[in-house]
């Protein structure tokens, strides 16, 4: 059974709020961190709630020391990853057990720059102050298939390349559920310094075009509101990245322990849900 008894979240966005829904269930003591004059979450009766300034690292030392946490988990974004070295420093401080950054994606082993860069050298910064750690690699988030693929303008697949690359897509509903199943179930012996990949369903984007019953229509860049981002992730795909195995050191596909979906087994007799369920096709 997990040592850890009590947890931090920082975030309360898409994936952050099911984390805390689950791990509510589980009735763990548990606080969110939220900036302040972010906009107010609904988190249930038995979670508290903290105001605190992210890049403060003294206030956040002190919110952790006073409730006792073992786990900080974050689930900032893009734009929010900037402020995970502050939140490390002060739960190094707090003596907190374990931090999960905000992975929960394509693996970012390997990477310093470009979309993802930001995540691999915090994982870099993790290893250097000998903060232990649990890395979450997911593959693409499959409620955001239609995101990704700019659906909603033309009603086709745009696909950056061939699109024939295996992509790992999970669900952010078996995300959240895993991680609060992992941390309340597992031994710290399993879960510190480690790198879990799981993996909802495996397909390519042609593959995800046949289920919607619609073209694929091959695009240098994919434009609009975040279409630098969206064709920076399918530049990725197009490599291989968006398998949760991919070994971004030796650019290939892992197998054994290190295979996409192969944390899967941590979380016995669930069912993980396919691009069909999740997206109603």
């Amino acid at each position: 059974m997990s040592a850890y008894e009590s947890f931090a979240i920082v975030g309360a966005g898409t994936l952050g709020i099911l984390i805390i829904e689950a791990l509510a269930a589980k009735s763990v003591s548990l606080v969110v961190l939220s900036r302040p004059g972010s906009a107010t979450k609904t988190v249930p009766p038995s979670v508290k709630t903290v105001l605190v300034d992210y890049d403060d690292a003294a206030a956040v030392t002190a919110v952790l020391e006073e409730n006792k946490i073992d786990v900080v988990i974050s689930t900032v974004a893009y734009e929010g990853l900037a402020s995970q070295n502050s939140l490390v420093d002060a739960a190094k401080l707090a003596g907190v057990k374990l931090f999960v950054p905000s992975e929960f994606g394509f693996p970012t082993d390997g990477l310093t720059e470009g979309v993802l860069g930001a995540k691999g050298r915090f994982a870099a910064y993790l290893k250097s102050i000998n903060m232990p750690s649990t890395r979450i690699f997911t593959g693409a988030w499959t409620d955001w298939i239609p995101w990704l693929v700019d659906y909603a303008n033309g009603g086709k697949v745009k696909v950056i390349g061939k699109g024939e690359a295996q992509v790992s897509f999970t669900s952010i509903a078996d995300m959240a559920g895993f991680v609060a199943y992992v941390l309340t179930n597992l031994p710290p012996s399993e879960l510190e310094d480690r790198v879990l990949r799981i993996e909802g369903q495996r397909a390519s984007l042609r593959d995800v075009a046949e289920q919607f019953k619609t073209e694929v229509v091959r695009v240098d860049s994919i434009g609009g509101d975040m279409g630098q981002i969206k064709t920076a992730l399918q530049g990725l795909v197009e490599a291989g990245r968006g398998s949760s195995g991919w070994d971004g050191v030796k650019n290939a596909e892992s197998t054994g322990n290190n295979a996409a979906g192969s944390a899967n087994a941590l979380w016995p007799g669930h069912h993980w849900e396919s691009i069909k369920e999740v997206l109603n096709l």
